[in-house]
């Protein structure tokens, strides 16, 4: 099988299982006579291709597609043959794993207002408190 790139990183083709199983479903004779389905494993602990960060990351994100041997299984039977089927599981493991790799966006670095835009604000509240106040009724003392 040929490697698997994504991003910086390539996967060997010897990493990944494949296996052939037949689908389920509506098809006739080809379903019942042929293994279409495809199924991809990938060993996401044990892999040489991923870094330590890069593994945890994969872990982290990918929490529950992972299997208790710490394996990743995609799998495609809406393909008619072999071969379709193996491309849509591969293209299908490739934007999984392109996910979980991105790295985390940058934290937000938190800021203050200026002193300037403090003041403006105030002033922009003490007008309209001012607004509203004037559209009251007058009030009436009774002495």
């Amino acid at each position: 099988m040929d490697d698997l790139r994504i991003g910086s990183v390539t996967i060997p083709g010897d990493e990944l299982k494949v296996r052939f199983t037949r689908s389920s479903g509506p098809g006739g004779q080809n379903v019942n006579k042929r293994s279409t389905r495809a199924e991809i494993s990938f060993p996401v602990t044990t892999s040489r291709a991923l870094s330590d960060r890069q593994r945890a990351l994969a872990l982290e994100r990918l929490g529950g597609r992972v299997d208790a041997r710490g394996r990743i299984h995609v799998v495609s039977s809406s393909g008619r043959t072999q071969a379709e089927n193996r491309v849509l599981a591969l293209a299908r493991l490739q934007g999984l794993l392109a996910d979980a790799l991105r790295p985390p966006p940058r934290a937000r670095r938190a800021t203050k207002p200026s002193k300037g835009s403090v003041e403006k604000r105030i002033k922009q509240k003490k007008q309209r408190s001012e607004v509203k106040r004037a559209r009251q009724k007058p009030r009436v003392d009774n002495d």
